[in-house]
């Protein structure tokens, strides 16, 4: 059976229906705090808990009441889930922090800082506003492991939780921090050297009116930028509205009117971010993994030589990276993949073409901001615009085609979607690659094609796209 609840980024629907009704967040909310909060470090000490020959403390002392950390975009529907997770948690005897619009990546900040028990992030991401999601934290501020969140889904399906309700002064509370960004804003900016600044040049920045509206300004005015602020005045509706990370054009348009030294556009969660260089030309996720690597290379602070991406990266990424002495490792798509293979290898760069990028080293997800500072970085360290620096980073010629499907079943049973992939393949030879998959958040079919002629690999993606379509459109 598929997973009822939790795709490639934690739960994710159109809100107000299932399973992003108010209904269910109180269940979700009841289900992580017993799973993430109710572990033996938040307990009293008992006689098996100790090593042997230690008797328990007869302490006085209250036991630490666990807390969760609830952070959210800028949807209208987040007040909703919001409040429905709050009553879930409360009503299994934990705390609850209530943060606000905070990008994803400062919610696992936020988790880590106030020694919280968990983080939940409310959000769909790139998604248009009618959509919401929840992404949930873990203590470290990583995304639950595959067998966590299968604990939770049983716990949200079943009635175990029934005979775990705390009455009298067990049940828990909520309370609203209100200056959390200003904590987050100072991370961000401890991450940019001491030694550098952004004193002279001028940013086009569009936050895609979400969750990084109030933080990323500052972060780049604060560090001495002149900033071009668009998608900054969100209304609950507007969130990822032909706007941010979706539409880098806009950017990059805003870039050559204002003769911006570069672009940034955010989406709505915060959590990736593509750019523009001083042309107007745009540089997507790929482009970005690869000039850190390269600078981190150089500087000896790439662990291992190595990169993580996914099949949805760029092969000529891989080519110019292993001409550079640097190997990449393709992970399953999903951020949450991506940091996985990190972790268990020692690695700390690593990332999405979509312009999901981590930095292990300061960060345990991707992060929009912390990418635009880490190029910002590279192009004062070596004095050299964007448009010279992603000059190094030689992509092939891709094409992705999505394909709405009403349901989805494995493309090997259809044999009309099989021919035309076995048929593209055959065409492309070993001079390209193609990848189709579903999208893990939508009901959609990617088709993602990539090879030396340009007019080719459209025609293929086109045949592919089509059988699908017909098939299961």
């Amino acid at each position: 059976m598929g997973s009822k609840l939790f795709g490639t980024d934690g739960i994710r629907g159109l809100a107000n229906q299932f399973p992003m009704t108010g209904e269910m967040a109180m269940s979700v909310g009841r289900a992580v705090a017993h799973v993430l909060c109710h572990q033996p470090q938040n307990r009293k000490q008992t006689k098996n808990s100790l090593p042997v020959g230690l008797k328990p403390l007869e302490s006085k002392l209250p036991v630490r009441r666990a807390k969760i950390v609830v952070g959210k975009d800028t949807r209208l529907s987040g007040y909703m889930i919001e409040q429905a997770l709050a009553s879930g948690i409360c009503s299994m005897g934990a705390d609850v922090i209530l943060i606000g619009p905070l990008p994803t990546p400062g919610v696992a900040f936020v988790t880590q800082s106030m020694r919280a028990d968990a983080g939940i992030m409310i959000s769909a991401s790139h998604n248009p506003y009618y959509d919401n999601g929840i992404k949930i934290f873990s203590a470290d501020g990583y995304k639950l492991p595959d067998e966590l969140e299968a604990e939770i889904e049983r716990l949200v399906f079943s009635k175990d939780l029934e005979k775990h309700r705390p009455v009298e002064d067990l049940v828990g509370k909520a309370y609203r921090i209100d200056d959390v960004h200003h904590r987050y804003l100072v991370f961000l900016k401890s991450l940019f050297p001491k030694d550098l600044d952004l004193s002279g040049m001028r940013i086009a920045l569009d936050c895609a009116n979400g969750a990084a509206y109030k933080v990323a300004p500052l972060v780049f005015e604060e560090l001495g930028a002149e900033v071009i602020k668009k998608g900054v005045g969100p209304n609950g509706l507007n969130i990822n509205d032909k706007c941010g990370a979706l539409y880098p054009e806009n950017i990059a348009a805003t870039t050559i009117e204002y003769r911006a030294d570069i672009g940034i556009s955010l989406d709505g969660d915060g959590d990736r971010c593509i750019l523009s260089d001083e042309t107007g030309e745009i540089v997507d996720g790929d482009q970005i993994i690869g000039l850190c690597a390269l600078q981190m290379a150089q500087e000896k602070s790439l662990k291992h030589n190595t990169v993580v991406t996914t099949p949805m990266s760029n092969l000529g990424l891989e080519v110019t990276l292993k001409e550079n002495g640097v190997s990449m490792v393709r992970a399953q798509v999903g951020d949450r993949y991506v940091v996985d293979t990190m972790r268990k290898n020692g690695y700390n760069l690593g990332g999405e073409q979509s312009g999901h990028v981590v930095f292990l080293d300061q960060s345990t997800t991707g992060d929009g901001i912390v990418a635009a500072l880490k190029v910002l970085e590279a192009m004062r360290r070596t004095g050299q615009p964007l448009s010279q620096l992603k000059k190094a980073i030689k992509l092939f010629p891709q094409v992705r085609e999505d394909v709405k499907v009403v349901r989805k079943e494995p493309f090997e049973k259809h044999p009309e979607i099989s021919t035309a992939i076995n048929d593209a393949e055959k065409a492309l030879k070993d001079r390209g690659r193609i990848f189709v998959r579903y999208s893990g958040t939508e009901s959609l079919a990617r088709v993602l094609v990539e090879g030396e002629s340009f007019q080719q690999i459209v025609d293929l993606s086109k045949k592919i796209a089509s059988s699908i379509q017909k098939v299961l459109g």
